[in-house]
C-alpha cells in the first residue's frame, strides 16, 4: 500500500479506502512469506546459487543510514493513514511536501530540471488516469441506467448456486482479460458489473476488493501474453519463453493466496474489522 486499484475500487464503490489498505495487510505479507520460502527452496535446491559475501557492520550501517529517510517518510505516510490522521488524498499531498523538502533541503539532491521532469512525467499519468475513471463512471451510470449489473447479478444467481462457483468464474473473466486491459481498466470496468452479484451472494465488498486486486495482478502476469510479462521481458533482456517459465511458481502461490483467502476470509478482513 497504498495501492492505486484499492484506490479506484473504493471510489467506485464507495467502501472506506483505509479499511481495504488494512484488509490488504494480512494477504500481502502471507504473499511476502510465501514469495521468500520459494526463493530460499529454489535457490538451495534448483539454483545452483551460491550465496555473497556478508556484508560488514560499517556497510550495513552506511546503507541503513542512506535508506532511513526513505523509510521515514514512507512509514509516516502509512502510519498517518492507517491511524486516521489524514485521508489518503491529504497523505498524497502530505507526502509530495515532506519528499521536497527531503531531496531539496535535506538531502540536495533534485535538481530543477529532474523536478521539472518529475512534474510533467505526474501531469501526464494524472491525467491519464483521471480520464480513465471519467470514462469508467459514464460507463458505470449507464449499466446502472440500463440496469446490467442488476440483469447480470440475477443471471448468475440463475446459473451459478454456489460462492465458490461464482469465485472460480470471476478468477477465469479476469485472467482472460489480463490478455488485452491493464490493472485500472479491469478494475473499472468489471467491479460496477460483479460487485452486485458479488453482495447478494453475501460476499463481503472489502473481501471482494482485495480478491480483485490479487487476480488482476495475476491476471497481468498469466503467460502466454499477461501485459506485466512484457514489461519484465523489456527491463531483464530474457527471451519471453523463459519469463513466462519463471513467473508461473509466483503464478501458483498468488492463486493459492486466493483459495487461502477463501478458505479463510479472516485472513483479509481481521485487521480492518476484529484488530
Amino acid at each position: 500500500p497504498p495501492s492505486l486499484p484499492m484506490i479506484v475500487y473504493g471510489f467506485i464503490t464507495e467502501e472506506s479506502v483505509i479499511a481495504l489498505f488494512l484488509a490488504g495487510i494480512g494477504p500481502g505479507i502471507f504473499l511476502i512469506g510465501l514469495f521468500i520460502l520459494f526463493s530460499i527452496i529454489y535457490a538451495h535446491f534448483f539454483g545452483g546459487y551460491t550465496p555473497s559475501a556478508p556484508a560488514s557492520w560499517q556497510e550495513r550501517r552506511r546503507s541503513m543510514i542512506k535508506v532511513a529517510p526513505t523509510i521515514g517518510l514512507a512509514s509516516l505516510i502509512l502510519g498517518g493513514i492507517y491511524t486516521g490522521v489524514f485521508t489518503p488524498t491529504e497523505a498524497a499531498a502530505v507526502g509530495f511536501a515532506l519528499a521536497l523538502i527531503l531531496t531539496v533541503g535535506i538531502l540536495r539532491s533534485l535538481s530543477f530540471a529532474n523536478f521539472k521532469k518529475a512534474v510533467f512525467e505526474a501531469m501526464i499519468t494524472t491525467a491519464a488516469i483521471l480520464i480513465i475513471i471519467a470514462g469508467a463512471k459514464i460507463f458505470g451510470k449507464a449499466i446502472t441506467l440500463y440496469r446490467i449489473p442488476q440483469e447480470i447479478s440475477m443471471a448468475i444467481q440463475m446459473l451459478i448456486d454456489s460462492k465458490a462457483m461464482f469465485i472460480f468464474v470471476v478468477c477465469i473473466v479476469l485472467i482472460a482479460m489480463g490478455l488485452v486491459f491493464e490493472t485500472l481498466s479491469m478494475v473499472l470496468i468489471m467491479v460496477p458489473v460483479l460487485l452486485p452479484a458479488a453482495m447478494n451472494m453475501g460476499i463481503d465488498p472489502i473481501w471482494f476488493g482485495i480478491f480483485m486486486v490479487i487476480m488482476v495482478e495475476c491476471a497481468l502476469i498469466t503467460p502466454p501474453v499477461g501485459l506485466n510479462l512484457y514489461v519484465i521481458q523489456s527491463v531483464s533482456g530474457a527471451p519471453l519463453g523463459d519469463v513466462a517459465k519463471g513467473v508461473l511458481p509466483f503464478l501458483a502461490l498468488m492463486l493459492f493466496t486466493v483459495f487461502v483467502m477463501y478458505v479463510w476470509p479472516d485472513l483479509a478482513l481481521y485487521i480492518p474489522f476484529k484488530l
